[in-house]
């Protein structure tokens, strides 16, 4: 694929692409997942605005419609009603899922001129791999992710630790973390040395650590996992013997959603979660804080994330047209780099890490460039044919051991005898 770096002006772009059927304006509708009110609400609000008055012929509606998980059945809802959002903003792993569904369209189809061309294959490869299935491509990344880790340099230098060095190895940020955790005479914990959230994507931090052991959960063609491969099954057992065998970490299930919260307030030195979460901390934060790729065992590693644009199939060859200009125009380097800084996803392309503003956010903010280093080490997040099924599966298993009703072994194969019984028809 050409991974020039995009060269033509949006206005240029704009002039060289066919006009839409004449007549009123092409209106659609945009399903973006945030629950309704909020910042990132007025954000998106004020694109769709500054795209329809470029764009006159051309109407957005904003729809929000809740988590990714919420919004995905909203999506395939609408489908299989008629009357589909033209487009969605959906995790970047429900790729096979809607194609299954014949809910999307490929997207090679819109891509018409040389401008068009160099634009995508300016997209960071690592994140195509979730975008592009079987030499066609069906989502574009617009809010992308890698796990970083987060560390409170106050609290390093509490423990006796150089604040401006997060652990390097897994055998380093075992070492970390002993120093971190702070107990009473009693043994009652005030301070975690770090916290890896198990719900919501419990699969994903099991990926990474998987990936740093040197295995991968599935192939690229979304029909085979491998997550009883010894890899796999040692990757989980060091994450469980943190709560288990170390006490450095908390017992049972730790939740995604208050990871960043007790960070924040201390209650855990380190933290892993997404790059997403990095302008939440850099906001909020009261204390000099460090983010870093995390830490290797056998290799560096991290599962790319979230979300890509998806281009209904039911939608009108008009309101397609539309949505895939709408959604170029969105992923435009200047516009790429703005969400970025006001967001903590990765830019999507190398030309957002181009642009004035990037490098002037980079010079003032290093640890933004964090998670788009680590895209070199990155790997697609686990993607599979009845995703929802396949990675509830191995999410259960994970969850079983973190609270001790199974081992790591057990749990592994069990999971991946229920995703080989999934997938199996998809061979």
């Amino acid at each position: 694929m050409d991974r020039r770096h995009f060269l033509a002006g949006s206005a240029a772009a704009a002039l060289a692409r066919p006009a839409l059927a004449q007549g009123g304006p092409t209106e659609f509708s945009f399903f973006y997942p945030v629950a309704v009110g909020g910042a990132i609400t007025r954000v998106i609000d004020s694109y769709a605005g500054d795209f329809a008055r470029e764009n006159p012929g051309i109407k957005v509606t904003p729809v929000y419609a809740g988590t990714y998980q919420e919004t995905l059945v909203k999506v395939l809802t609408a489908h299989k009603s008629g009357t589909p959002p033209t487009l969605s903003v959906l995790l970047s792993t429900d790729m096979f899922t809607l194609i299954d569904e014949e809910a999307i369209v490929p997207l090679d189809g819109f891509v018409k001129t040389d401008a068009d061309k160099t634009w995508l294959g300016d997209f960071f490869p690592a994140f195509m791999l979730n975008s592009q299935t079987a030499g066609q491509t069906w989502g574009l990344p617009f809010q992308r992710s890698t796990i970083v880790l987060y560390w409170n340099k106050a609290l390093f230098r509490q423990a006796g630790l150089d604040p401006e060095k997060p652990p390097a190895t897994w055998a380093e940020h075992a070492a970390f973390v002993e120093r971190l955790t702070k107990r009473d005479a009693a043994g009652n914990v005030s301070q975690w040395g770090t916290q890896i959230p198990s719900t919501g994507f419990g699969y994903w931090m099991l990926q990474a650590l998987a990936i740093e052991a040197g295995e991968v959960l599935a192939n690229q063609e979304g029909d085979r996992t491998f997550f009883d491969k010894p890899g796999v099954v040692e990757a989980l057992q060091y994450w469980v013997d943190l709560a288990q065998k170390s006490k450095v970490y908390p017992p049972g299930i730790v939740e995604w959603g208050t990871t960043p919260r007790d960070f924040l307030e201390g209650k855990t030195a380190m933290m892993w979660t997404t790059t997403g979460n990095l302008t939440n901390i850099r906001t909020n934060a009261r204390f000099d804080f460090g983010v870093a790729m995390l830490p290797a065992g056998k290799r560096r590693g991290s599962p790319t994330g979230g979300g890509n644009f998806s281009i209904a199939k039911k939608a009108t060859p008009a309101q397609q047209e539309a949505a895939f200009r709408f959604a170029r125009w969105m992923t435009q380097p200047e516009r790429a780099a703005r969400w970025s800084i006001d967001t903590g996803y990765v830019g999507v392309s190398r030309a957002a890490y181009g642009t004035a503003a990037m490098k002037d956010y980079l010079a003032g903010f290093p640890a933004a460039a964090v998670a788009r280093d680590q895209l070199e080490f990155a790997v697609a997040e686990l993607s599979t044919h009845e995703n929802q099924r396949v990675t509830k599966a191995l999410g259960d298993n994970i969850q079983a051991v973190l609270t001790g009703s199974k081992a790591p072994d057990r749990a592994m194969r069990d999971a991946q005898a229920e995703a080989e019984r999934i997938l199996r028809p998809y061979r």
